[in-house]
């Protein structure tokens, strides 16, 4: 099966949420998507490091338009003016923020004084 998004909708202020051909409901929001756009810009094509540091990305950043790239992509306008990276649908999958595909793992002891 070719994943594919079924529908998008506002989960909350600045968390957009998209739905998977696979039943999936992905969590994704904004500054996150933005922080780590792909494109060449923001994203070392050869090593797949962020070139861009999360302090870089103003506080508020708003998606302003969603456009589709053929059958296997979005791009996001942001409202920096920023409108370049075309995040493929498993980039976007595998991008989900939601308690599934993110689970909170409990905080280890930093640590292990013995008395």
């Amino acid at each position: 099966m070719v994943l594919e998004p079924k529908d998008m909708d506002w989960i909350d202020k600045g968390v957009l949420g998209i739905e998977w051909n696979d039943g999936h409901k992905g969590v994704y929001p904004v500054r996150y998507l933005r922080q780590h756009c792909p494109c060449a810009a923001c994203t070392d094509e050869w090593t797949g490091q962020l070139r861009i540091k999360p302090d870089d990305m103003p506080l508020l950043i708003m998606l302003q338009d969603v456009e589709p790239v053929g059958r296997y992509a979005l791009r996001f306008k942001w409202s920096d003016g920023h409108d370049t990276g075309i995040y493929s649908f498993n980039f976007l999958r595998r991008m989900c923020q939601c308690g599934v595909c993110q689970p909170v793992k409990p905080e280890q002891p930093k640590t292990r004084r013995l008395l």
